[in-house]
């Protein structure tokens, strides 16, 4: 099927049949996942499937339906009966595409034919040889929750009524291990992974299975410590999940309802001078890397926080008609949702510090490796998570720890960030390198 003159038949029909506006979102593509432990497979599923959003407007008046049955009886009927859905929903003079004209796009650079072409046989492999390199690294290593291989290859596919037709082509591949290592009665989970779009790009299954170990073993021993208020250390692989809730709080619908820790502190300082904070979905090959968004808006790179100072919020098309701003060009989507503002490559600035000179410095400090719960509320920034990782004495890791509460104020804690690393690694859409905060509260005994 010629998917790209489908989708342009589908808004051409929806038009015929009485909307004033109209957009269509095509998904193609296949997945597969699979699931070894100790060696031996505990899931595993192949898929090729595809799906069509189609959103339609009235008057101002708005409804949407999806399908996954091409067929043109089924898309007809779909057509028809989302035209009168519209037609009977409350009209918002804010609704409707956005009003973009019709351009190039950059090629990002996002398909790896590797990917596509790798057989299950050796994806199995993969995983299996994760699992297998963290039994094979300490004898300690006794047991597993699992590893995994997953791998995606798809196109997305956008066309309205203003003239927007763009379509792009993207693999991403991923590996996952989380071993158990026991030392007499005690026993320890930690995990690694990796993720890119090009099979090249990615550490080496034996690596990630490593990895994990590396960070299991680490967790032997661990303790409580007494409550006090120290310097903290996070680490890259926890560090994402506050940047995490920061750009949730940068969403302007809710900034504009008041539902943000961050309203009303556009053009204020948020964070220290080290802070940066961007948002680049033309980053070539990147995870998140888009080069139009869920609504057919070009996308372009963001500085969102600037030395600590906070320059812009995200938008969608409607919200930004709303709010009198431009949309941002963050919108994402499935095939069977709306579009609602997500990250791309958002990501804390590093810098050319290693982690070891940041911890080198610290006397007494805490260098968190994972927390537990989610415990951050995004309207008053406050939060409070349980936390594990290594006491920090005299510049060394000295002992590990777990059971521990770390606790404070999202905007207190991004104005005392005093150090930066500089082990950013883009395996998600929201990165971060290690960093230090010049002091927070851990609770303990």
């Amino acid at each position: 099927m010629d998917y790209l003159q489908f989708a342009q038949d589908v808004v051409s029909s929806a038009m015929s049949a009485g909307a004033h506006e109209a957009e269509v979102y095509i998904e193609t593509g296949s997945r597969f996942h699979v699931d070894v432990r100790m060696g031996e497979i505990e899931t595993l599923t192949q898929a090729s499937a595809k799906g069509l959003g189609l959103r339609v407007f009235v008057d101002k008046r708005m409804a949407f339906a999806s399908t996954t049955d091409f067929h043109t009886s089924v898309v007809a009927d779909l057509v028809k009966t989302t035209v009168e859905s519209a037609k009977a929903a409350g009209r918002d003079r804010y609704n409707g595409p956005p009003e973009v004209e019709p351009g190039p796009l950059p090629h990002l650079n996002l398909y790896d034919p590797t990917i596509a072409d790798l057989p299950a046989e050796r994806k199995i492999e993969m995983a299996k040889e994760a699992e297998r390199a963290a039994f094979d690294y300490d004898p300690r290593i006794t047991n597993s929750h699992g590893a995994s291989v997953g791998s995606h290859v798809g196109t997305r596919i956008i066309a309205n009524s203003n003239g927007i037709l763009y379509s792009t082509l993207g693999t991403d591949c991923s590996v996952f291990c989380a071993p158990m290592a026991e030392r007499n009665s005690e026993k320890q989970v930690s995990y690694h992974w990796c993720s890119k779009r090009f099979l090249s790009e990615m550490d080496s299954p034996a690596e990630v299975g490593r990895q994990a170990a590396i960070r299991v073993l680490r967790k032997l021993g661990a303790r409580k410590v007494e409550t006090q208020d120290v310097p903290v250390v996070l680490d890259w692989m926890v560090g994402h999940m506050l940047w995490g809730a920061v750009f949730q709080a940068l969403d302007g619908d809710g900034v504009h309802r008041g539902l943000s820790f961050l309203k009303n502190m556009l053009g204020r300082r948020i964070a220290s001078p080290t802070v940066t904070l961007i948002d680049d979905p033309l980053m070539p090959g990147g995870i998140g890397s888009m080069p139009f968004d869920g609504e057919g808006i070009p996308c372009s790179r963001k500085v969102v926080v600037e030395n600590g100072i906070l320059k812009l919020y995200f938008y969608d098309a409607r919200t930004a008609r709303k709010y009198g701003r431009q949309p941002s060009g963050n919108a994402r989507r499935g095939f069977a949702s709306l579009p609602s503002v997500s990250p791309t490559n958002f990501y804390l600035k590093p810098t050319d510090i290693g982690p070891s000179e940041i911890i080198r410095d610290i006397t007494n400090g805490f260098y968190v490796t994972e927390t537990i719960g989610h415990g951050i509320n995004t309207v008053t920034g406050d939060f409070s998570l349980g936390a594990a990782g290594m006491w920090i004495r005299d510049g060394e890791l000295a002992f590990p720890v777990q059971e521990v509460t770390i606790a404070g104020n999202m905007l207190e804690m991004m104005r005392n960030i005093e150090q930066i690393a500089n082990d950013a690694r883009f395996i998600s859409t929201i990165v971060s390198p290690t960093f230090k905060i010049a002091e927070m509260t851990v609770s303990g005994r």
